[in-house]
């Protein structure tokens, strides 16, 4: 008896680690992510933030002042205004920034966020066939700084995008991309 519950045991224990869930994406969600990116006119409102865990951050969370859910690698966004936006050939972000500054920066009226608008450089998008994610890349300016932005939008309609500076530690946010909202 011992024998056929042990061999049933490990039966299932074998059976349940050789079957995962696999996430499944609808079609209309999929669907959704194509239209978006044929009418180059969507907007990312991220969830989370992913700064470079430093040890100057690390005193920071250390000391109790990050949010509640919050830590020094992982930053909760929800209820902060954020976005990253495409509209045709034009990009615009207001993004809050939780990291150290390299250099510059000085006394200007972005209150520490990354912000940016226009026309970026090296533009490029592609889609991977096998998965149906996308893949957006691209530099913008803003006065003393450089971007690089590079973004990843799944057909579940989530996202990750890095934003590497000139003048800060790299960033990474996670949100998800919807047609651009009206209310500003």
């Amino acid at each position: 008896m011992k024998t056929k519950v042990l061999l049933l045991f490990t039966a299932i224990a074998v059976m349940s680690c050789g079957s995962h869930s696999k996430k499944t994406v609808s079609q209309a969600q999929s669907q959704q992510l194509d239209d978006l990116m044929a009418n180059k006119s969507f907007e990312i409102v991220s969830d989370w933030a992913s700064p470079l865990a430093t040890s100057s951050l690390n005193s920071v969370a250390n000391a109790g002042l990050m949010g509640p859910g919050s830590n020094a690698g992982h930053i909760n966004l929800i209820g902060n205004s954020n976005y990253l936006r495409i509209e045709g050939d034009s990009v615009s972000a207001y993004l809050p920034y939780f990291g150290e500054r390299q250099m510059g920066g000085g006394y200007d009226s972005d209150n520490g966020n990354i912000q940016f608008e226009g026309v970026p450089e090296d533009y490029e998008i592609s889609q991977d066939e096998q998965t149906k994610r996308y893949e957006i890349s691209f530099k913008i300016r803003r006065k003393a700084e450089n971007f690089t932005v590079r973004a990843i939008l799944m057909p579940n309609l989530s996202s990750t995008f890095n934003v590497n500076s000139s003048q800060r530690f790299p960033i990474r946010y996670q949100g998800k991309v919807s047609k651009i909202s009206k209310e500003e």
